[in-house]
Formats: C-alpha cells, sequence, structure tokens
C-alpha cells in the first residue's frame, strides 16, 4: 500500500496535463490533476480554439465580397462583437464540459485550485474561495504553460490587454494597436482588421515572424498591407497615455504619436511558475525562468517532472500533448519514451495563413550549403473571378546531394490543412524524385506542390 494519497499528481489541465493524467490512469495509476483557472489550458480559453473561431469571424467580410464574383447579391454585411463574444463563450465552456468529462471517466480526480509544492512529495492546493487541502504525491507533473509577457516598466501599460483579455472586450475597438511580431501578433492583427478595426501593428524589429523562412515573411507583409493593415517596423512604444473620454494615445519613437482605442500586446509568453513553490522542493530554473528538464522530463528533483510551455522547448499545443504521452509512457508503461522536436509542422492562422514544416530556406543553407529552391506564387482559383488581390505562394526546399525535401512552406487558404499532409512525407523522409512522381489532385491548391519541376535558385 503506498504512503501517498497519488501515485501521480499534475499541477495544470492543460492540453499536456490532461494528456498525462489520462494515460496515467489508464496505465493503473491513481492520479490527481489541480487547475485554478482554465480547464483544458491555455489553448482551450485563451488561445488556439477560440482565436481560430475569431479568425472564421474576421473572414467572412472577405467571403461577402468574394460571393459577389459568384452571382450571390447580400445587404450590406453587420458585424456583432456581443453575438461572437457569447457564442464563443458556450462553444468554451461547452468544450470545458468535455475535459471534465475525460478527466471524470478516466478516474482521474480533480482539484479545482492552485497547487503549490510544500515539499518533494507534498502539495497545497488552495481554492477560490481561500480554503485549502494538502494532498501528497509520489510522483508529480508540472504542466502550468506559459503567461502573457508585457513590458513592467513602461509607462503606462496597465492600459493595454493581452491576447487573454482579448477574447472577453465588453466593448469592440473602433482602432487598435497590435504590438509584437510574433504569430499571436500577426494573427490578432488580421482578426482585427478583418472585423472591420483600424489596425496598426508595432515591431521593434526590421520583419516579424522571426524565425521563419524570410521569403513567407516578406510574403505575408505585403499580403497584410493589401488587407489594409498598416505595419510599423524598427519601432516601439514608449509610453501610452490614456485621453479623456477613454481613447489611447500610444507615444513612439521620435516623439511620433498615434491614438487609438485599443493596444494589445503580444511581446511573447514566459513559463508560468509564479507561486508553485518550486523552491521548497529544489525545482531548478534556467535563466530565462523555464523548468530544466532532462529528456525523459525529469526535474532536478527525482521525482518531479515538467512538460509544455513551463519548459519552453516548443510552445506548440500538440507538442505538449506529445511530451505527456512520453511522460505516462515512461512512468507507468514501463516503456521509455522520448520526445523528437525534428520536422514539427505549424501553422499560423493570419490572413493568409501560414503553413510550414521543416527548414527554412536560410537554415538549409547553413546547415547543408547546396540545395535547390523550388518555389511557386499565383492567385488562388477562388478569387479569380472576385477581384481579390490575394496571393498563394508555395515553397519547397530540397537537400542538393540526397534529393530529400528538408523544408515545406506555404502561404495562403488552408496552408495548415495541406502542409500537415506534407508533414507526413518531410518525416518519412520523402525525395524530390517522390514529389515529383505523385499524381496531383486537380484543380487544387496543394497540387503545386508536386507540379513544380524548375529550381527558382540554388
Amino acid at each position: 500500500m503506498s504512503v501517498y494519497d497519488y501515485d501521480f499528481f499534475v499541477i495544470g489541465a492543460g492540453s499536456g496535463g490532461v494528456r498525462a493524467s489520462r494515460m496515467a490512469a489508464s496505465y493503473g495509476a491513481r492520479v490527481g490533476i489541480a487547475e485554478d483557472r482554465y480547464l483544458g489550458g491555455t489553448c482551450v480559453n485563451v488561445g488556439c480554439v477560440p482565436k481560430k473561431l475569431f479568425v472564421y469571424a474576421s473572414h467572412y467580410a472577405e467571403d461577402f465580397h468574394d460571393a459577389q464574383g459568384f452571382g450571390w447579391s447580400a445587404t450590406e454585411p453587420n458585424f456583432d462583437w456581443t453575438t461572437l463574444r457569447e457564442n464563443k463563450n458556450s462553444e468554451i465552456a461547452r468544450l470545458n464540459g468535455i475535459y471534465g468529462s475525460l478527466l471524470g471517466n478516466a478516474g482521474v480526480a480533480l482539484h479545482e485550485g492552485r497547487a503549490s509544492l510544500v515539499d518533494a512529495h507534498t502539495l497545497c492546493i488552495r481554492s477560490a474561495d481561500g480554503s485549502e487541502e494538502t494532498v501528497t504525491a509520489d510522483k508529480i507533473l508540472i504542466a502550468t504553460g506559459g503567461w502573457p509577457f508585457v513590458p513592467a516598466d513602461l509607462k503606462g501599460i496597465e492600459h493595454a490587454v493581452t491576447s487573454n483579455e482579448m477574447f472577453h472586450l465588453e466593448t469592440f475597438p473602433r482602432r487598435a494597436v497590435v504590438v509584437g511580431g510574433g504569430y499571436i501578433a500577426v494573427e490578432f492583427a488580421g482578426i482585427l482588421n478583418g472585423l472591420g478595426v483600424e489596425t496598426t501593428l508595432i515591431y521593434r524589429g526590421a520583419l516579424f515572424l522571426r524565425g521563419f523562412d524570410a521569403g513567407v515573411r516578406t510574403f505575408v507583409a505585403d499580403e497584410l498591407r493589401k488587407k489594409g493593415i498598416e505595419l510599423r517596423f524598427d519601432s516601439q512604444i514608449r509610453e501610452i497615455e490614456k485621453l479623456d473620454g477613454g481613447s489611447l494615445r500610444a507615444h513612439l519613437d521620435g516623439e511620433k504619436v498615434l491614438d487609438t482605442d485599443l493596444i494589445m500586446y503580444a511581446t511573447g509568453r514566459r513559463p508560468h511558475v509564479e507561486g508553485l513553490g518550486l523552491e521548497n522542493a529544489g525545482v531548478e530554473l534556467n535563466e530565462k525562468g523555464a523548468i530544466v528538464v532532462d529528456d525523459a522530463f525529469r526535474t532536478s528533483t527525482d521525482n518531479i517532472y515538467a512538460l509544455g510551455d513551463v519548459i519552453d522547448r516548443v510552445q506548440l499545443t500538440p507538442v505538449a500533448i506529445t511530451e505527456g504521452m512520453a511522460v505516462a509512457r515512461t512512468l507507468f508503461a514501463d516503456a521509455p519514451t522520448t520526445v523528437d522536436y525534428d520536422t514539427i509542422p505549424t501553422a499560423v492562422f493570419c490572413q493568409p495563413n501560414i503553413g510550414t514544416v521543416g527548414w527554412t530556406e536560410e537554415e538549409a543553407r547553413e546547415r547543408l550549403g547546396k540545395i535547390a529552391v523550388y518555389e511557386s506564387e499565383f492567385r488562388p482559383m477562388k478569387l479569380t473571378m472576385t477581384g481579390g488581390e490575394e496571393r498563394t505562394l508555395m515553397k519547397l526546399i530540397v537537400d542538393s546531394e540526397t534529393d530529400r525535401v528538408v523544408g515545406a512552406h506555404m502561404v495562403g487558404p488552408d496552408a495548415g490543412e495541406i502542409i500537415q499532409g506534407l508533414g507526413v512525407a518531410l518525416k518519412a523522409g520523402a525525395t524530390k524524385a517522390q514529389f515529383d512522381a505523385t499524381v496531383g489532385i486537380h484543380p487544387t491548391a496543394a497540387e503545386e506542390f508536386v507540379t513544380m519541376r524548375e529550381s527558382v535558385r540554388n
């Protein structure tokens, strides 16, 4: 008989924590999990899921316009923010219920509250009403995710919001400024613009989406400008001032000012480790504030593990889920499992979408030296009768020595859906000759990936 209340206790009921707890329970472990804010995690509540719903909503303006080219006529469309927000809330509540059922059906005990470490085997769980309970566990997993970062020393930063608050705005702005250059900033700039907001994106660097293929970054910047989004690169806000009447004034470099109704900061996310009591159990952090783990996700304390955004490796929901499965198998199925972080497909739901897997052109040149680049740019078939100016970009990066396709990139409608399939091909080591031998599905945009015959540069 174990001397502990649980064999396995998880702090954080996000995607990774839920998957690890359910799998551990399926292997016979006695499992508990604690969550104080977002059942289902950031992704379900204030991340991937509601964001994608907002992306769908924001694209309808273009869809209404495009429909006219196909013979449809309609009155001037009217957007109602309250309807979108409340319908989104209902859907998220439904998903929260599903997550609760998944845990309950798996035999995982859900504790509603913030868990912190008292020592390596003891946790204190504080609920919203201030009550506390203490539980013990043989093994503990920390899966508390990340939290939006904002520059605390910026004067007037209290008047800005983060992506967390964007899903719950009481009133919808007429003008908005988005600060940041990552995927969250670019996605929300597209959402706001599509919903009729006069949108400006400010980024301190020369070009946003650092880490993505340079050609993709430039292409997306051009497409966003065509859609009416003002991009201000090499620029920063020095101060935020709240004006009479409630509007905001952003003071920029060079004594420039920009008046707006809303300022959203999307300047990165940091591991959410505050208040976890890590010091009580000797759990070490690195210089970025992330929990240090080995290949088995074990921390500096032997019985404590961590995964997902809190370890700051690859901040993607499917990666956290994969890590959760690895931890459960290693600890409770006698099947030591690691995670392969190579060739992970990902998407940015800006408008048009980005889908990418494998190396960028720049990475391939640095690692391989000799490469072949295949590239195609065209207007999507759907827009040929609408007057729409949006264009699609597709790109393959090939190792000239082995003919292996080492990178695939797309900007255009449904890019994520298409790149998911190519992710399997790249993971399997497919060659350009095998791409060429594959029959395309016509007429589709996806067929372009198997019909590009001539490299554009080497």
